[in-house]
Formats: structure tokens, C-alpha cells, sequence
């Protein structure tokens, strides 16, 4: 199940893992994790990758909720 977007946030925002890590201070094997949902960021983690990507952080999660 995937639950978050973080690979799809990286793609429109044109950036790559690699940069992320380096932003964040992360090795890119976890980043990498985190984008393949093999791993979860922490919430902490959430709201750094939303500030370094500029974007909301509701914008890294799928929802939970069906649309009607």
C-alpha cells in the first residue's frame, strides 16, 4: 500500500533523490526507501522534505479517505 507521494512530489517538482538527501542530510538509500513506501519518514521528515520541496506537506500524503 502506498502511502505516500513523496517520488511523485520529487517528479513535479523536477527534482531527484539524490538531492533530497543532501538537503535533508539523509543517506539516499533511506530517501529512496521512503519513495518506494518500503520505509515511512517520520513526521518530522515529512514537514523538511515539504519545506525543501516549497510545497504543503498534505501534498506528500494519498488520502485516506474515498472520494464520493
Amino acid at each position: 500500500m502506498e502511502i505516500n507521494r513523496i517520488k511523485v512530489a520529487l517528479a513535479e517538482t523536477r527534482r531527484k533523490n539524490k538531492w533530497l538527501a543532501e538537503k535533508l542530510e539523509k543517506d539516499e538509500s533511506t530517501i529512496s526507501q521512503w519513495c518506494t513506501n518500503a520505509r515511512q519518514p517520520s513526521l518530522e521528515n515529512l514537514l523538511n522534505i515539504a519545506k525543501a520541496l516549497d510545497i504543503d506537506i498534505r501534498e506528500l500524503l494519498y488520502s485516506t479517505k474515498e472520494s464520493v
